[in-house]
């Protein structure tokens, strides 16, 4: 049998787990004749934030931006197409292996495209935020939607009710799950892309950043940039993680 974690210790743990690795960081790399300017320490990534704050928030908000926008949108796209999928064997037929088979480009292989489509604004990085969010949502949602069985489609059939109400009632709760399974995954994936279109062609953005702190050897500067997209993604989890517990405990009344 698994042995589980006393729950006094859940906030503990991953507390200490941060703060030993920082520690090793902050001492044991310089120990190791590890340079600054290949691996700045904390103290010095701190020192960063603190003098160049206005920089860094200046192209932290762009990303936020495209990456909740991308978000929104590739996750949204995804949930609509599984319900028609699921309510239409054969668009499903026709068209899951045309998605499919985007979806085995990579991402930066389609970054400069969707960018020579869309120009260099705000909107070609949303677009590859949704498209690097849509595919496993769509996938989890189909699976989730199809996952009733036989014997509740039926009684719902018998109790004469709709399409609308069966989605509503039967398959959407039952999807719920799936849907925030992958929603977790996206909310890591969202910010990812945004970075990486905002490497193929912008002057602003975390992405931007990271690139031209590279190019110029500021690696105080490309830690920050990194730490905020993390921090980023960590916050979009957290929020997934909140919205999923509101909806399961709304469902549970």
């Amino acid at each position: 049998m698994r042995e589980t974690v006393p729950s006094p210790w859940n906030g503990i743990l991953p507390v200490a787990g941060v703060l030993s690795v920082m520690a090793a960081w902050q001492f044991l790399l310089p120990l190791a004749g590890v340079p600054s300017y290949i691996v700045p320490t904390p103290v010095e990534i701190a020192r960063i934030f603190s003098r160049e704050s206005a920089l860094l928030w200046v192209n932290f908000w762009p990303t936020v931006y495209e990456a909740l926008a991308g978000f929104m949108l590739g996750n949204g796209v995804a949930v609509l197409l599984a319900v028609i999928f699921v309510y239409n064997r054969y668009l499903q037929a026709a068209y899951f292996p045309v998605i499919l088979f985007l979806n085995t480009i990579p991402i930066l292989a389609l970054a400069p495209v969707i960018i020579l489509i869309f120009g260099l604004g705000m909107l070609p990085k949303i677009i590859i935020a949704a498209v690097i969010c849509f595919f496993p949502t769509l996938v989890n949602m189909i699976r989730g939607l199809e996952s009733v069985t036989h014997s509740e489609r039926e009684l719902f059939r018998v109790l004469s009710a709709s399409k609308l109400e069966t989605l509503w009632k039967l398959r959407l709760p039952r999807a719920m799950p799936f849907l925030f399974a992958s929603l977790r995954i996206s909310s890591a994936t969202a910010v990812i892309g945004a970075v990486v279109g905002e490497w193929i062609g912008s002057d602003k953005g975390l992405g931007a950043m990271i690139i031209q702190a590279t190019f110029n050897y500021q690696s105080g500067r490309l830690y920050a940039a990194i730490t905020l997209c993390s921090c980023l993604a960590i916050a979009l989890f957290a929020i997934v993680v909140a919205v999923e517990k509101m909806v399961l405990r709304y469902e549970q009344r």
